[in-house]
């Protein structure tokens, strides 16, 4: 049995360098810390310590997390609605909107610098709902398959967990973000179709129905699944490879301020690679949303392999800070409200002993 978990220990896709240790690194580790607590993983922060206001997966903590989740989402979003502004104009009118400066330019010409905060109420309140499912269910689903798995599965299929339960979170997360997200890209790319969501929600029901604010659900999945898949898997390895091959010294020995710092440039790195995964998803619902009538698969065919990349520099940079913000913002409000921030997860000791890695 023994030699079967240690096969599927270095067979699996997703394994970490952690197989690489040997007996040396460990006799080494109890030497030098004879006092060490036993390994934590995933779900190993359930114990309420003192120094936490809540236990690590009661109801408290999630709620707390969707509250982080708020703040992360909906103020960061909004900080960045003129740069979302011209990125979503270059993606629908690339011939009158040529590049970011240009439609910075061309935008300030026609509608003034008020112009440049167009659709910002939709932003706000949908992307606040949004971060409220995206990090609360996340944390939620992370639990639940975590004690599904049981702590070795956990361990060794972890970036494949990261990647299930943001994309569990992300599929509600999507519903709740669709109403507003509808309205905003009609605010902010039909000049003339109304300046705010007051004006602009009235209109498209009255015109389309209800269908006018979820009919670009489906590609809202299609963009921001991956996009949050990447996201979190990302993220949660990044800071895991940070803390073993670049921070000189253990997390726990890091202070709050920089255990942020590494939070925050995982973030900004995870945010690269998301604008790349789901940027072609979003070209097709920016025009999708603008366009009455119109289906994915009309836009799509419409853009074309080429137009659906139109405005990526600017998505770059627009996700990479806003990720890296996001991150930044939730881990801070964790730390605010002392909830449980488990360390990077270490391979369980029974594990270690199957795998001969133990005396």
């Amino acid at each position: 049995m023994y030699s079967s978990v240690a096969q599927l220990a270095r067979v699996n896709p997703f394994s970490a360098p952690h197989f690489q240790l040997g007996q040396d690194s460990v006799t080494s580790r109890k030497c030098t810390n004879p006092q060490a607590q036993p390994t934590r993983h995933l779900a190993a922060a359930a114990v309420q310590d003192d120094e936490y206001s809540c236990a690590y997966g009661s109801a408290k903590f999630f709620a707390l997390c969707g509250f982080g989740g708020i703040i992360s989402c909906g103020t960061t979003h909004t900080a960045v609605v003129p740069l979302d502004l011209v990125k979503c104009r270059i993606q629908v009118d690339p011939k009158k909107y040529k590049s970011i400066f240009n439609g910075f330019s061309v935008t300030l010409k026609e509608d003034g610098v008020r112009g440049l905060a167009k659709g910002w109420a939709p932003t706000f309140i949908g992307y606040s709902m949004q971060g409220l499912c995206k990090f609360g269910f996340y944390e939620v689903f992370k639990v639940l398959y975590s004690n599904l798995l049981g702590e070795e599965n956990t361990y060794l299929w972890r970036t494949s967990l990261y990647l299930a339960a943001s994309a569990s979170a992300e599929f509600f997360a999507d519903i709740a973000l669709a109403p507003m997200e509808a309205a905003k890209v009609r605010i902010q790319t039909q000049p003339g179709y109304a300046n705010t969501l007051r004006q602009a929600a009235p209109k498209m029901y009255a015109e389309e129905g209800i269908w006018a604010f979820y009919k670009g659900v489906a590609p809202l999945w299609m963009r921001q699944i991956p996009y949050t898949m990447m996201k979190f898997a990302c993220f949660e390895r990044t800071v895991e490879a940070l803390y073993k091959y670049v921070v000189p010294k253990p997390r726990s020995e890091c202070s709050k301020g920089e255990q942020l710092i590494v939070t925050f440039v995982a973030g900004y790195i995870a945010g690269v690679f998301c604008a790349i995964v789901s940027h072609p998803a979003d070209s097709v619902v920016s025009v999708l949303n603008k366009e009455k009538g119109s289906t994915a698969g009309e836009v799509l065919k419409k853009l074309g392999p080429k137009g659906v990349w139109k405005g990526l520099t600017a998505r770059i940079i627009m996700i990479g800070t806003l990720t890296a913000l996001q991150w930044f913002i939730y881990d801070s409000v964790k730390v605010y409200f002392r909830l449980p921030r488990p360390p990077p997860p270490e391979m369980p000791e029974s594990l270690k002993k199957k795998l001969g890695l133990t005396e």
